[in-house]
């Protein structure tokens, strides 16, 4: 791996673990075995291994975000599990660069071009929402009006946005698949009051896998 691939592989790392606020270019060359100067050879300083790491991130969940927009998850009312097993994607792809959420409003403030950016995320996760709802409400397995509809999409994006934080505020560290399951049920949780009763099934089915992961730890 070229020096500059490693080193963006490397601050990923201590970003997610240590917190990108409490890492310094100095820590990643330490980690790397590598001088400051190495490494300010290949990024002039934190704000653009940051910079790099939100485009990379951009473009990888850009690329899942768009899949409900091009299309239903499943065009049958009986593969309607494909939307929330949907959800275990974004919620994966959104933990492997954690750290842009654990202390989002700070680092938006400090990051401009990154602010622009998840901007651009924001509303692009939002339409997604809405497309997977509205499939839902066409196949009659959600039954709500388009105010309840909207306001469900904000509250499953604001969820979505914040979940990780959330989690990391409340419990002691966990393992990821605990975080993301739960995490889905959340959102499952908003829709629940509006599914029938088979899909009410499913959300019981994801509860009860959630308690035994719990158990289990």
């Amino acid at each position: 791996m070229k020096t500059r691939d490693r080193i963006l592989v490397t601050s990923l790392a201590l970003f997610n673990e240590e917190g990108e606020a409490h890492t310094t270019t100095i820590d990643i060359a330490n980690e790397l075995d590598i001088s400051p100067g190495n490494l300010y050879y290949h990024f002039k300083g934190k704000d653009q291994i940051i910079d790099e790491l939100f485009q990379q991130y951009e473009i990888a969940l850009s690329d899942t975000l768009r899949a409900p927009l091009e299309g239903p998850l499943s065009a049958e009312p009986g593969g309607v599990e494909d939307n929330w097993y949907y959800l275990y994607v974004v919620l994966e792809d959104m933990w492997q660069y954690r750290f842009l959420y654990h202390n989002l409003d700070d680092l938006l403030q400090r990051y401009p071009p990154v602010r622009k950016g998840f901007r651009r995320l924001l509303q692009l996760q939002r339409s997604a929402l809405l497309a997977i709802c509205n499939n839902l409400l066409e196949q009659a397995v959600i039954d709500t009006d388009e105010e309840q509809l909207l306001s469900l999409v904000d509250n499953m994006t604001l969820a979505l946005t914040y979940w990780f934080s959330y989690d990391q505020l409340l419990h002691e560290p966990r393992a990821p698949q605990v975080i993301i399951h739960q995490g889905v049920l959340q959102l499952l949780t908003m829709v629940a009051p509006y599914l029938g009763d088979a899909q009410l099934n499913f959300y019981r089915d994801c509860q009860t896998i959630f308690d035994s992961m719990i158990e289990g730890r």
